[in-house]
């Protein structure tokens, strides 16, 4: 019989409305440059130019998402910290997933290494800036540390135990860039060090969330639609247990105040089903994108003598 004969209907899960317009992503955008202004930073030509490096590599991601039909994809920029694009799809694609991470600092460094010949040619050091800042943000993003692009790749290249492998690397992240910007002295790499500590709390409680799912044989691999009665129920339990201020608050309220509270908890558990579609020459080639786009602007460089 149906596992429904046996375990209540679960929940309808409330999505978020999101605003589908691009006044969120240019509210974002002013707070970025106006950040910028607050701190007394006066040079108004590199914020622009950063904000150009910054809008360019973005769009190469926004631009693949929205070819591979994502849906509610927004850019927004975070000041201090640069800016991304986020977007959700059902059933992703491994190769899809890849071409998307690429998408950003790929381009950028192309761009970057052709204004770099074209300044030494032309002798406008405007350029030559502009390229510099094309070439180390975007190869800084090809580093494999974790939430950067590289980082993003690196997950996705990498199929076993990836919950364990999340947390490790996550954990080993946060430690690199706390200790990257302390001897450099860039104190926002780390706070944003000291941020992803806590997200490595989190990553931490979903694995062993997961890994007590795993035990009892309990399917989180699936979207909320596919989720079935027996499977949510069992997910709930396991999340209300491992929640003590969401049982505090359960006991407090009525169940209708519950509901969606806990559809968002046990769908914040599921893990989106992805099909691993890349094989090995697709990997291989993928790998060799990678160091190449980072060993470019390095070989451009000394082609020029610039070092």
């Amino acid at each position: 019989m149906e596992d429904y004969d046996y375990y209540p209907q679960k929940p309808e899960l409330v999505e978020k409305k999101v605003n589908k317009g691009i006044g969120k992503s240019i509210f974002s955008l002013v707070l970025f440059v106006m950040a910028f202004s607050l701190i007394g930073m006066s040079d108004f030509t590199f914020i622009l130019s950063l904000v150009l490096v910054l809008f360019i590599h973005e769009m190469g991601h926004f631009a693949l998402m929205k070819l591979f039909k994502y849906k509610d994809v927004q850019m927004l920029f975070v000041p201090f910290m640069g800016a991304f694009v986020k977007g959700n799809r059902e059933n992703e694609k491994q190769t899809q997933s890849i071409l998307v991470l690429l998408a950003g600092p790929v381009p950028g460094i192309v761009i970057g290494v052709i204004l770099l010949f074209f300044s030494q040619d032309s002798k406008q050091e405007w350029m030559g800036d502009l390229a510099f800042l094309f070439l180390f943000l975007n190869s800084l993003n090809l580093i494999p540390l974790d939430p950067l692009d590289g980082g993003q790749l690196l997950k996705i290249l990498v199929n076993k135990n990836q919950d364990r492998f999340q947390l490790v690397f996550s954990f080993i992240s946060s430690i690199v860039l706390i200790l990257s910007g302390w001897y450099f002295e860039l104190w926002i790499v780390v706070l944003f060090g000291f941020l992803m500590a806590f997200r490595v709390r989190a990553i931490q409680k979903n694995y062993q969330i997961h890994k007590e799912l795993s035990d009892n044989e309990v399917n989180y691999v699936t979207t909320y639609k596919e989720l079935s009665n027996k499977d949510f129920s069992l997910i709930k339990k396991v999340v209300i247990d491992y929640t003590p201020a969401l049982k505090t608050y359960i006991d407090q309220v009525s169940d209708d105040s519950v509901d969606p509270i806990v559809a968002n908890q046990v769908n914040n558990v599921l893990v989106s089903p992805v099909e691993k579609n890349a094989n090995f020459f697709f990997k291989a080639t993928i790998v060799l994108v990678w160091i190449a786009s980072f060993l470019a602007p390095f070989l451009a460089a000394f082609k020029l003598n610039l070092i």
